[in-house]
């Protein structure tokens, strides 16, 4: 039972993840930031307080969706593991 030791300690943190990996992650974050940069050189203070709150409410909205994901995952695999086990 050493994996659940590990999260029951703290060290095994289930929303960190590794994007340094990912090719696709990366293509996509340099444009992503750029286009902000650009975007926020273009804008009023007030425009720029408004994409704050946008940007806070996706941020939200995605921490959700991946708490929901990775309780949705977590018990597929729990239930692929019962089925395993059965006879």
């Amino acid at each position: 039972m050493r994996i659940l030791e590990e999260f029951w300690y703290g060290n095994i943190e289930p929303t960190e993840y590794d994007t340094s990996s990912c090719k696709e992650y990366m293509k996509l974050l340099e444009p992503i930031c750029r286009n902000e940069e650009k975007l926020r050189t273009t804008m009023t203070d007030e425009q720029k307080e408004l994409f704050e709150r946008y940007t806070d409410c996706v941020q939200e909205y995605q921490t959700i969706t991946d708490c929901l994901m990775f309780q949705k995952s977590f018990k597929l695999g729990a239930r692929m593991m019962a089925e395993v086990m059965e006879d």
